[in-house]
Order: structure tokens, then C-alpha cells, then sequence
């Protein structure tokens, strides 16, 4: 099986209008798009999906701003997938991302940054079971891959 990672396009990229440039610039790539939900966290979620950052400054704004307008949950899949989407979102904040990236493309903030990706396989894990049930993840082939990925699958 491929690699997955859990992507989050975050409140702020909602209430901008950007979910479907941002699915798009994904699909582009070639990724697949395994699953997906569409959700608003309450405080309480927030708050533990959070707590590793409990004790940090950021802690109570990250979960204000995560919990106030709703967010779309995915899960995608491709080899190489984490390297792959954590370039294409760019640096933490907007303000300091190359242009060409989501985040450099999208955001001049250095507090709201458009979206979540997981940073390694066991983050991966551990996010999407958090959102995910297994039964919930979709898998499949698809027909192209050979064009995609350049081998047999």
C-alpha cells in the first residue's frame, strides 16, 4: 500500500473560498483522494486534538481559530505522499512561503495558515485515526497510474 498522510484544509481556506484549489493543485500532482469529511470541531474536539501543545502560547488561539468555521478532513494516498504535500503547502506561514506553494500562493499571515498536513507515517497514523474509521477509507485503483507513476500497479 501506498504511503497516507491526513490533510486538513483549515477554517481560514474555507471561508476563502480556496478548498477547491487547493483539492485541485493535489489532483494535479496525481494524489488520491481516499477520504474526506467535511466538519466543525467544537472547542472540547479542538482542544484535544490539540493537547500535545497545551502548555504553549499558541495553544488557546490555535484552538479558537481551528474551532470557528468548519474545516474539510481528508485522507490521500501516494508514495512519497508526506515529502510530496509538505512541499507543495510550504512553510508554516504565509509569510514566509515560496510563492509557487499553497501557503505562499494563498496566505501573507503568520498566524492562520490554510492547511494541515501530517509530518511523518506515525503522525499520518495517528491523525487519520482520529477523524477516520477504517470502513470510512476508500480503496481503489486508479486507471491512469501507469501515466502517474511511471510503473505497473
Amino acid at each position: 500500500m501506498a504511503e497516507r498522510t491526513l490533510i486538513i484544509i483549515k477554517p481560514d481556506a474555507v471561508q476563502r473560498h480556496l478548498m477547491g484549489e487547493i483539492i485541485g493543485r493535489f489532483e494535479k500532482k496525481g494524489l488520491k483522494l481516499v477520504a474526506a469529511k467535511f466538519l466543525q470541531l467544537s472547542e472540547k474536539q479542538a482542544n484535544q486534538l490539540y493537547s500535545a501543545h497545551r502548555e504553549k502560547a499558541f495553544f488557546k488561539p490555535l484552538v479558537k481559530y481551528i474551532s470557528s468555521a468548519p474545516m474539510l478532513v481528508m485522507v490521500w494516498e501516494a508514495d512519497g505522499i508526506i515529502d510530496m504535500t509538505r512541499k507543495m503547502m510550504g512553510a508554516t506561514f504565509g509569510y514566509y512561503a515560496e510563492m509557487g506553494t499553497i501557503r505562499g500562493d494563498f496566505s501573507s499571515s503568520e498566524r492562520y495558515n490554510l492547511i494541515h498536513g501530517s509530518d511523518s507515517p506515525e503522525s499520518a497514523q495517528q491523525e487519520i485515526k482520529s477523524f477516520f474509521t477504517p470502513n470510512e477509507i476508500v480503496d481503489y485503483k486508479f486507471t491512469d497510474a501507469h501515466w502517474l507513476y511511471g510503473k505497473s500497479t
